[in-house]
């Protein structure tokens, strides 16, 4: 029978990334003369993406600004990330533990990301994770992303999965939606910005610990 496989989501899945993400685009806007736009509680924007944040920011003040400014300001963003990448980010509680014991069950894992690859493997590193992973997919691997299915089939291609018997770990509608477009059960992390609202999305599982994800994968995925 073909390995049991799980995809994870990386940002507000496996690490709360937001501190970092947040400092970076806060980065940007010192960098104009505007000073922090941003603050902890913008969390959800953070997991939205680096462009999703500097909009936040510019319509925040007082000046004029369109796209083109966005676009401006997100390789600087991206610069600054990578300086500070793991100044804040803490790994959500019991991710390793779990890793550790679904890689003693024989379960392939790998990371579908729409962090850039460089930066998510960077992070990964640093966050001391990624030996757990066969393969790893950011937002840049292939010409599209999440919510496009095609990275999320790429990841279990490259650890050696079969699409039937895997399963995404997300946190977000991009999440919900990426594995609908695969065919595929998501469960969804009750911890990440979303929080419980994550259950009208309806996926197929709820993850309010990470304790109880071989449990849930057995059940999505059958036995080996």
């Amino acid at each position: 029978m073909a390995a049991r496989t799980v995809i994870f989501d990386l940002d507000g899945t496996l690490a709360d990334t937001s501190g970092d993400l947040i400092a970076a685009a806060n980065a940007c806007f010192q960098g104009l003369g505007l000073g922090d736009k941003l603050d902890d509680k913008d969390v959800f924007t953070a997991f939205a993406g680096g462009r999703a944040m500097l909009r936040l920011g510019f319509s925040r003040g007082h000046l004029a600004w369109s796209e083109r400014d966005v676009d401006t300001q997100y390789p600087v963003l991206l610069a600054a990330y990578a300086t500070q990448i793991d100044r804040q980010t803490r790994i959500y509680p019991g991710v390793e533990a779990a890793l550790a014991e679904l890689a003693a069950l024989d379960w392939r894992m790998g990371i579908c990301t729409n962090k850039p690859e460089g930066l998510a493997e960077t992070l990964m590193q640093r966050l001391g994770l990624r030996r757990y992973f066969g393969a790893l997919i950011g937002a840049d691997t292939l010409p599209v992303r999440k919510p496009d299915p095609a990275p999320y089939r790429e990841a279990v291609r490259r650890v050696g999965g079969l699409l039937a018997r895997s399963v995404l770990v997300g946190d977000t509608v991009n999440d919900r939606d990426t594995a609908r477009a695969a065919g595929v059960p998501v469960i969804l992390v009750t911890f990440g910005p979303s929080g419980q609202a994550v259950e009208a999305l309806s996926p197929d599982g709820l993850l309010h610990n990470y304790a109880d994800l071989p449990r849930l994968l057995d059940q999505l995925v059958g036995p080996d």
